[in-house]
């Protein structure tokens, strides 16, 4: 297993992999496009697979996680994936940490808010704008949930204070 942050040799099975588990290279959250492959991120090989991958962008002070990957799930890659994030935001000076999701994605909603994420909006009839932009996001989602609707979850950082020596 190797954990760390991804490098330029890497970019080439991320392509890959973001387009087997998103559907497309090109992921849109609040009308922006993104291509993950092409952003920072963390990622864990395993048996020359990658095994978790989450990516992201800085908005000023602000990180905006893009997508978060774990194959298998429930072993704590996903979890891990996150920490790295956050150490790297706090490491970085970040105020937050912000994410968006869909309406159907409670499994992602339940781990964000476990890990101390709070809902902070719901964007309203989003997905079937982004839908313009990327025609291949499904129209319904986990456990038949018809997908209409961004959920933003948030993570508020504290400073770190460096003791005086």
């Amino acid at each position: 297993m190797e954990r760390r942050a991804v490098q330029d040799e890497d970019r080439p099975a991320i392509a890959e992999f973001i387009e087997r588990h998103w559907h497309s290279r090109k992921i849109v959250t609040r009308g922006t496009a993104y291509y993950p492959h092409e952003e920072r991120g963390f990622i864990e090989w395993r048996d020359g697979r990658i095994a978790g991958l989450l990516t992201f962008v800085v908005h000023g002070d602000s990180m905006e996680l893009l997508t978060l990957n774990a194959v298998p799930s429930g072993h704590g890659i996903g979890t891990a994936m996150t920490l790295m994030a956050v150490d790297w935001a706090r490491a970085n000076n970040l105020r937050r940490i912000w994410l968006i999701t869909t309406n159907d994605n409670l499994r992602a909603i339940g781990f964000y808010q476990r890990l101390g994420f709070r809902m902070t909006q719901i964007h309203i009839g989003a997905v079937d704008k982004a839908r313009m932009i990327k025609p291949e996001i499904p129209e319904v989602g986990e456990g038949g949930i018809p997908i209409h609707d961004e959920v933003v979850l948030e993570l508020t950082l504290q400073p770190v204070i460096h003791a005086a020596s």
